[in-house]
């Protein structure tokens, strides 16, 4: 017993692949290298997507609404690559191999940006009134840099986190109550990267110059790299248990072959392996649930199901694939939820940005201007601030009157955020029609800065950087406890796919108002001079549709039923 006990329950492996020595590998020893690594990586993405939207329009000359969709679809991309990540750290690398070789296409990526921003032939030139002529090559290598970097987040986003998390044993009590405040700290160390990036890199790149402000970036990404090598020896690492996709798909079609076939009502006749050990590589059993009991038909062994005595896959499955599909299939309808605040989170790169362009940039009576962009460093303090507040002070109130060891369950605390965020855009739409009284009372329309400090858009970033300790942190817990072993690189990718899903609705919702209001020769709501249009009925827009998701995110979190205690293998 006493030899059990000094390799981890849950069957990771240390780097040779030797199972992993409690005491030697994983817990809070080897995350300060996770940490480290995502937190330089963050500052390279923040250090891009911040000020992205004034390159994209000063630079590359593009006009405001095509500059905001491409910065809501390149991010969009970012969110959707994950999926290909994290096939591959599930189904064939792992997901430390996964995250290695993925941040080489990263930087690459920043390589390349780099160059096309401080080399010349390759930047755009402009003329001396600092309007910009870039040429067709100079766009495509500009694109091309952005988009593999865009590639190389997917196999860290959807790895970094769950990577961190399988460093603390869940069949262990004490590693387990570790593991809920590892996501907040997660959480807080890719928020000091993007405050880094959100005061000094977007000063850099706005008075110093747009080589300097993407080389820096490049620069923290290859310490990511280092970082992340560097706790080789500490990691624990979970085996990859084969394609989830081909697991997934044996499951539909075993179950469509057997339609008229009766499911017994005792489920333990159910098929199952004999032994302690899962079917699936890398993943413990999981306990047979009622709902969804269409699935269970996989598990009913018929006479057919077996060729020369071996196991025909794609027609009888095992209860724990099983389960799996039906995890994920429970996940889907949170996870459609979570697109709406991704939309309006969003709008922190974008039109919150064009918003501040307009208003006055000075620090009080100095002369110096705080760029547009660093505004968003108020969102990071905000996040910096209330992710110790809630585990060090909320939690344990809340724990009082809940009973619930986390204070809140998951669904509790993404719920608090969608509430959060639809105060945020009532800020911001606020803030915009009082600068449009202000525009018309001193006829300001042809003035670049009206005379209202940018610091009142303080708090709608303040704000949004509350709802994300909610909401976007509760997201990572959930999606990665309520996943099966073997997809959690999986689920977490789905998770982030919100994120993807709600910048191209950001996109399309911009293009279909802009089509709407600019009818019949009008400026419409979000013109290239926003003092002749109508910024705040999108944010109303927004507020409005985050009341209705609220209200289809209480009904699915009511249905959700939590995912039932793991069986051991061991």
């Amino acid at each position: 017993m006493a030899e059990e006990n000094i390799y981890a329950k849950d069957g990771t492996t240390d780097f040779c692949n030797n199972p992993a020595i409690r005491k030697e590998k994983g817990t809070w020893k080897a995350c300060p290298y996770i940490l480290g690594n995502e937190c330089c990586e963050r500052l390279a993405y923040y250090g891009i997507n911040t000020n992205l939207v004034n390159y994209l329009k000063f630079k590359l000359n593009q006009p405001s609404v095509v500059a905001v969709n491409n910065v809501t679809n390149w991010s969009g991309t970012c969110y959707v690559m994950p999926l290909i990540g994290a096939f591959l750290a599930d189904a064939y690398l792992g997901r430390y191999w996964t995250i290695a070789s993925f941040s080489i296409i990263y930087v690459i990526g920043m390589t390349i940006l780099t160059m096309s921003a401080s080399l010349h032939g390759l930047k755009p030139t402009c003329d001396e009134k600092n309007v910009c002529h870039p040429t067709g090559l100079q766009i495509a290598v500009f694109f091309v840099g952005l988009y593999l970097i865009a590639l190389g987040t997917g196999g860290i986003k959807p790895c970094v986190s769950s990577f961190g998390a399988d460093q603390f044993d869940d069949s262990d009590e004490t590693e387990k109550k570790k593991k809920g405040s590892f996501f907040n700290w997660f959480y807080f160390s890719i928020n000091i990267g993007a405050l880094v990036a959100a005061s000094c890199l977007v000063w850099i790149q706005t008075n110093v110059g747009w080589g300097w402000g993407f080389g820096i970036p490049a620069v923290a990404m290859a310490i990511a790299v280092v970082s992340f090598f560097s706790g080789t020896r500490l990691y624990r690492n979970q085996r990859p248990g084969g394609s989830p996709l081909t697991r997934i798909c044996q499951v539909l079609v075993a179950s469509f072959r057997k339609t008229r076939t009766p499911v017994p009502a005792d489920k333990s006749l159910l098929y199952e392996t004999a032994d302690e050990k899962s079917f699936v590589i890398g993943s413990r059993k999981l306990d047979h649930t009622k709902h969804l009991s269409f699935f269970d038909k996989a598990a009913v062994e018929t006479p057919s199901d077996r060729i020369k005595g071996s196991i025909n896959a794609w027609r009888l499955c095992t209860v724990t694939q099983v389960e799996e599909l039906k995890s994920i299939i429970r996940l889907l309808p949170i996870w459609a939820t979570g697109i709406i605040f991704s939309a309006v989170y969003s709008q922190m790169g974008t039109l919150f940005v064009l918003q501040g362009n307009t208003m006055d940039l000075h620090m009080g009576s100095s002369s110096f201007e705080i760029p547009s962009a660093s505004l968003s460093l108020f969102d990071t303090i905000s996040v910096i601030f209330w992710v110790p507040v809630y585990d060090r002070l909320i939690v344990p109130f809340a724990r009082k009157f809940t009973g619930h060891k986390s204070g809140f369950t998951q669904l509790q605390r993404i719920a608090i955020g969608l509430v959060i965020s639809i105060f945020a855009m009532l800020a911001a739409g606020t803030l915009e029609l009082v600068r449009l009284r202000e525009v018309k009372k001193h006829n300001y329309y042809e003035l670049k800065h009206i005379p209202m400090s940018i610091f009142w858009q303080v708090p709608q970033y303040f704000i949004i950087g509350c709802a994300e300790v909610f909401t976007f942190i509760g997201q990572l817990e959930f999606f990665y406890e309520q996943a099966p072993d073997a997809m959690r690189s999986l689920c977490s990718a789905l998770s982030l796919t919100t994120a993807a899903l709600g910048n191209y609705l950001s996109t399309m919702l911009v293009n279909t108002v802009t089509d709407l209001s600019t009818r019949h020769g009008k400026s419409g709501w979000i013109p290239d001079n926003l003092n002749y249009g109508h910024l705040h009925y999108f944010f109303w827009l927004l507020a409005s549709l985050s009341v209705l998701n609220l209200g289809a995110y209480l009904l699915v979190a009511r249905w959700y039923t939590y995912k039932r205690p793991l069986v051991s293998t061991h």
